[in-house]
This record gives C-alpha cells, sequence and structure tokens, in this order.
C-alpha cells in the first residue's frame, strides 16, 4: 500500500540494420513516408504518400490515400515496382503500414518487400535527419503545395502532380550538379515479378509455416512470430547445441535459445550473405 506501481515498458520496433545500404547509383535505396495530415478547403483529410530514389532524389510518387494502411500503400508500391523496377532497398520511419511490435519490426507490407528481394530499413526513432532527403522534399512540398490547402482532395492531387513534374523535370538540384533528378535517374534493370512464389531455403535450414495463431514449430518449440507471417515459410538453422537462428527470408530475426524455448530478439534486421539462396520472385 502507497507503493508506486512502476510503469509497464511499451515494447519498441526493433530497428532495421544500421548504418544503411550506401547509396551510390538510382535505385540502391528508396525512401518513404506519409508527408503528414492536413484538411483541404473542404474539410477533407489529405494523407499523401512519397516515394523517392535517395541518389538522384527523383520523386517517384506523391499520391493522396484514403487510408494510410497497408493495403492502399502496397497498391501504390506495386504501380511504381512495375513503371520503375525494384530498389536494393526502402528506408521508411518506424511508423505504421511499415513498422510494428512482430518479430523484425516486420509489416504485410514489409515481408512482401523481403519476398521481392528488397531490404526494408527503417531510422532510429526520433531521428527523421536519417532520412533527411526527403525530409528535405516534404518541407519543398508542403511550402509549394499547401500553403494554403487546395480546396478539394482532387485539386490537392492536381497541385502534388504539378509539383512532382516541375521537380523531376524542370529544377536543377545543387547537389546533383545542377541536373534535374530526371535526368540522373534510371529504371532499374530489376523487374518486377509476374509471380511471386513460397520463399525456399538452403536445405540445411528446418523450415516451418506460420499457423493462424501466429505461432510455427521447431521440434517441441512454439516461437511466436506475429500475425503478419501467417501463412508465411519461415526458418530455423542451429548454430549451436543451444541456439538456432530465425529467419524469414533473407532476414535473420532473432535467436531460439533450445533450451528455454525463449527468443532473443534482435534489436536491428540481418541479413544472410547468401541471399540468393531464398530468392522467391519468378
Amino acid at each position: 500500500k502507497g507503493l508506486i506501481k512502476p510503469k509497464k515498458k511499451r515494447p519498441r520496433v526493433p530497428q532495421s540494420l544500421f548504418p544503411f545500404s550506401d547509396v551510390v547509383a538510382p535505385n540502391d535505396v528508396w525512401c518513404v513516408d506519409f508527408k503528414g495530415h492536413f484538411t483541404v478547403g473542404n474539410g477533407h483529410r489529405c494523407d499523401p504518400l512519397t516515394i523517392t530514389d535517395a541518389h538522384s532524389r527523383y520523386l517517384l510518387a506523391c499520391e493522396i490515400l484514403s487510408k494510410t494502411n497497408v493495403e492502399q500503400t502496397k497498391a501504390v508500391f506495386e504501380r511504381v515496382f512495375i513503371e520503375y523496377g525494384l530498389p536494393v532497398a526502402i528506408k521508411s520511419d518506424n511508423g505504421a503500414p511499415f513498422a510494428s511490435k512482430a518479430i523484425g519490426g516486420l509489416t504485410s507490407l514489409s515481408i512482401w518487400w523481403l519476398k521481392l528481394g528488397i531490404r526494408p530499413e527503417r531510422i532510429q526513432p526520433g531521428k527523421p535527419s536519417q532520412n533527411g532527403r526527403h525530409e528535405r522534399m516534404h518541407r519543398t512540398l508542403k511550402e509549394e503545395t499547401a500553403l494554403p490547402p487546395r480546396s478539394s482532395l482532387e485539386a490537392q492531387q492536381i497541385s502534388f502532380d504539378n509539383f512532382r513534374y516541375e521537380f523531376n523535370y524542370v529544377r536543377p538540384h545543387e547537389a546533383l550538379g545542377f541536373l534535374t533528378p530526371a535526368k540522373e535517374y534510371k529504371r532499374s534493370i530489376r523487374e518486377f515479378p509476374k509471380k511471386i512464389l513460397e520463399v525456399a531455403y538452403p536445405t540445411h535450414i528446418v523450415t516451418d509455416k506460420v499457423h493462424e495463431s501466429g505461432f510455427a514449430q521447431y521440434g517441441p518449440h512454439r516461437v511466436f512470430f506475429g500475425n503478419p507471417f501467417i501463412g508465411e515459410v519461415v526458418g530455423f538453422e542451429e548454430i549451436s547445441d543451444r541456439h538456432c537462428r530465425l529467419y524469414f527470408a533473407n532476414a535473420i530475426l532473432g535467436i531460439l535459445d533450445l533450451y528455454t524455448s525463449k527468443v532473443l530478439k534482435y534489436q536491428k534486421l540481418l541479413y544472410r550473405i547468401d541471399e540468393s539462396e531464398c530468392n522467391p520472385c519468378e
């Protein structure tokens, strides 16, 4: 009585591999974020999703979504992948729909990226400067298209489309030697596949499909992966008498303690070196 109960710690979203992938060419890294919602003239909420190429600054997409969920975000990415091909990595913040509290911080969206051979990368919480190029584009976008907001969502999207054209094709960028992003950007040679196969693993890795409960089975051990993994094939690789690595595609998600059945979740996503062995695309 009279004692102060300690606050429960909220689970953090695990960060991805840091430092980030090198950006030396177009499509090495794409950056994605929601600009931040605002209200247009007729009172409707505006949530623009933006995607840029980190090397060339090319603005690949700037689209208003009615919901900032996995389904609508994935639909935009599918259109962008068809038009521009696939990047090596996609950098995001730790918010939905890009990250979750599931193992590895993955969502069904970032799981889809992994199945396409794309590495999800997440900035550290509270450090938007780690996605600085994208944030600077957002400031310019806001100044030129949303101060003041347009009269309707339709008018606002037209303003975004006009901005995107000018940003990519008209406006030279000092960091690009005063070239436009369109002059610097080249389409990826990695095509969006017609079919995504079930993830395959090297033969020494034991696999199981994640059940409706969010658990997968490794011998006597029930391992919780989370709802985003339901129906997906995960991998188990024994690395010692006591420890087993947990995989999804090329991502190492954590370590299973075979003595206690507890999982040590990595703070950062790590990846297999022999990534070609887990290629699920066709």
